[in-house]
């Protein structure tokens, strides 16, 4: 039988394109920005090509002759506009963010084109209804389930004026939220504030410093430089003695893309409204109440409502904690350091200093003692321990001298491979985040296994060099937290056995359930056992020591109040913006924002704070109206983690055998079945809130 593919002539591929070349690893060394353009519009053609040839009439529609023609076109325009999209966030370009702006516009019309596709949609209908389907695997049944499910939230079944529409909603949607991370990240790389006088930075550690004068020297100034990447503005909110350079640095982060920063044009505060807008039409074309409603289709809770009440609740046990933790920081502040009344830029400071006082020791301290190579060798270690796998250097271009390359084998043959980008630099989105580079599947006539690759990407310091001498970059406890959770996700999309596509790793897993293997590694990071593998002071080479240790972990819990309210608040304001804000009436955001304060917050920022303006989470990624999911992920990560606890050895967690039920029934199944049955597999029974707040020390 003549597959659907060899119908027409395919078209003819740019020559000497790396974009094109999908025999490997992706070109990292020659990818150019006049790439862009005519690898995607070829790609388009091509996949373009064979949607038409799967429209077309089929005497019996198969999973052979339908999905995967279709999956094999579409896997290579989005493997190629991944790497463009990739290559966007780590080393922003003009030429780059021009190709990307050009291009984006079309992949949107080709997507929703695609999900508007009646015919397509009747033929995936034909398949769930036929009498093969039963015969199908459990991972075929659900990607299929999930195409009907997505065919109909993209519009295939609207009228066609209002499928026009949506597809415009969605072109602009685009363009928006790109618009939205654009600004954050040109405020962000605009800013410089150079320091002199070194009096002026008193309290700040040696190593930061450092790093602020090797950043002064790049640009043949002196003194000292400091930004609004994370490593470099937030210990002078932690550190500095000098109040008013703490209120500097903070007005600027606070106020940044936004009418306050003083540059109109990376205002972001119109592009927030016309997203909710566009938003909230979306979810009116299809029927329903809200964006909120939408956005909770494919995930674990159900309603709005569900959601409003999981949080309340929380923010209910969690409020008396806050308040005693807020009490307590004030009385400090005033009483030790003469700081009242204590503002939103002295919080992190006094508070730094409380737990110095309190626990006798400062996080500046913990940190001589995460060097980066002792801490990726470490993390290294656990993940072999637990899931019997090996991790080693591999070969492959990148895209900045900082990228490292590895690959995961299990008894020599290959898993997984990913990328390893860890340092702040100009250029490069803020934030931390896991991404998928090649998806595991099953290669057409009996090729093999496809085997997944992930971007790792990260914001931590990189090592100084200052006067000619380099220094090694050392990471704090709280980083690497951030790097165990990120290796998480990669572990998720790398470990999976899935052989299909759509549901293989991190795929057509809920939203809300996604978290869970990121949130369970970073428990880890508390253990001594693993802790004794991760460390190793900066001049000695020691590992840490134990008094140390049990300094750390009876600090752990301090201010998890006021830290579990704050994510409850971003939470709820995410939730009530996309459930019952109306964009288009007299509530201004910011009005809504001080609403949701007043219910929930015990310590809220100036008035002056526009958080909300470099919120890309909700506005320029995937959580709109689901932000919610780290908490709700939290409740099955920290039950998950409490089956290492209930059978730890000695105190030990490590546990091969509990590691390889974990691989089994959650990293290795992927999408392919609901995340709560996949729990349920690993637990035997439902979750409960219970390890999570004694984990947070909230436990009754």
């Amino acid at each position: 039988m003549t597959s659907p593919s060899a119908a027409v002539a395919m078209p003819m591929a740019p020559q000497n394109n790396p974009l094109l070349d999908f025999s490997g690893l992706a070109h990292f060394d020659t990818i150019k920005a006049e790439h862009v353009t005519p690898a995607i519009a070829y790609l388009l053609e091509q996949a373009n090509i064979v949607v038409t040839q799967l429209e077309a009439p089929q005497a019996s529609v198969t999973w052979e002759t339908f999905v995967t023609p279709l999956e094999n076109a579409t896997e290579n325009l989005g493997r190629a506009w991944g790497i463009v999209g990739h290559l966007n966030a780590v080393m922003d370009s003009p030429e780059l963010r021009a190709a990307y702006n050009d291009n984006q516009p079309k992949l949107i019309e080709f997507s929703t084109s695609l999900s508007q596709n009646l015919a397509l949609f009747d033929k995936y209908k034909a398949l769930e209804s036929s009498a093969d389907f039963p015969t199908l695997s459990a991972a075929r049944q659900k990607i299929i389930k999930n195409a009907v499910r997505d065919f109909r939230l993209g519009g295939a079944e609207l009228p066609d004026a209002d499928k026009a529409r949506f597809a415009d909603i969605q072109e602009k949607h685009g363009a928006l939220t790109t618009r939205f991370s654009e600004n954050v990240l040109d405020a962000t790389n605009d800013y410089a504030l150079f320091v002199l006088d070194e009096a002026e930075l008193a309290g700040l550690p040696d190593d930061v410093k450092q790093a602020a004068r090797a950043a002064a020297q790049k640009d043949s100034k002196d003194g000292y430089k400091f930004t609004l990447h994370f490593p470099s503005y937030f210990p002078i909110l932690q550190y500095a003695d000098n109040r008013v350079l703490r209120e500097r640095i903070y007005r600027a982060n606070a106020t940044k893309a936004s009418e306050l920063s003083g540059k109109p044009e990376w205002d972001n505060t119109q592009n927030i409204v016309s997203i909710l807008k566009l938003r909230n039409e979306e979810a009116t074309l299809l029927g329903l109440k809200n964006f909120a409603e939408l956005s909770l289709v494919p995930k674990m809770a159900q309603t709005p409502e569900e959601v409003i009440a999981f949080l309340e609740d929380l923010g209910q046990r969690a409020r008396p904690f806050a308040e005693k933790d807020l009490a307590e920081l004030r009385e400090f502040a005033g009483t030790e350091l003469g700081i009242t009344p204590l503002e939103a830029w002295d919080s992190t400071y006094a508070s730094e200093k409380l737990r110095e006082q309190r626990y006798a020791f400062s996080e500046q301290e913990v940190k001589q003692y995460f060097p980066e190579t002792k801490v990726v060798q470490g993390l290294f270690a656990l993940v072999q321990k637990l899931f019997s796998v090996e991790i080693s250097l591999d070969q492959a271009p990148v895209w900045h001298s900082d990228v490292k390359f590895f690959k995961i084998e299990k008894e020599g043959k290959l898993l997984g491979q990913f990328y390893l980008d860890l340092y702040a630099r100009s250029g490069k989105r803020g934030g931390a985040w896991m991404d998928d580079a090649r998806a595991r599947r099953k290669l057409d006539h009996g090729a093999g296994i496809q085997t997944p690759i992930a971007y790792l990407t990260c914001n931590f310091s990189a090592p100084a060099v200052v006067d000619g001498a380099a220094k090694p970059a050392l990471f704090t406890h709280d980083e690497v937290i951030t790097l165990f959770h990120e290796f998480g996700h990669g572990l998720h999309h790398m470990l999976t056995q899935v052989d299909e596509i759509g549901v293989s790793g991190i795929s057509g897993v809920e939203w809300d359930a996604v978290e869970l293997p990121s949130q369970f590694m970073e428990n880890f990071c508390w253990e001594w056992d693993v802790l004794q593998e991760l460390t190793a002071e900066a001049t000695s080479g020691q590992p840490l020591p134990r008094v140390l240790f049990d300094k750390m972990t009876a600090a752990k819990n301090f201010q998890s109040g006021l830290q579990t309210l704050r994510q409850v608040e971003f939470s709820l304001l995410d939730m009530h913006l996309h459930d019952q804000y109306d964009p288009s009436g007299d509530q201004t955001v910011q009005e809504l924002i001080n609403q949701v304060r007043e219910q929930i917050a015990v310590f809220s920022p100036p008035a002056f704070n526009r958080f909300q303006h470099s919120f890309s989470h909700i506005f320029a990624g995937g959580y709109a109206a689901g932000y919610y999911s780290y908490k709700w992920a939290e409740v099955l990560s920290a039950d998950a983690y409490s089956a290492f606890e209930e059978l730890a050895n000695g105190g030990n967690v490590i546990s091969a055998e509990t590691g390889s039920k974990f691989q089994r029934e959650i990293l290795a199944v992927g999408g392919s079945r609901p995340a709560l049955e996949s729990f349920k597999a690993f637990r035997g029974r439902e979750p409960n809130i219970d390890a999570l707040l004694r984990h947070n020390g909230m436990a009754a």
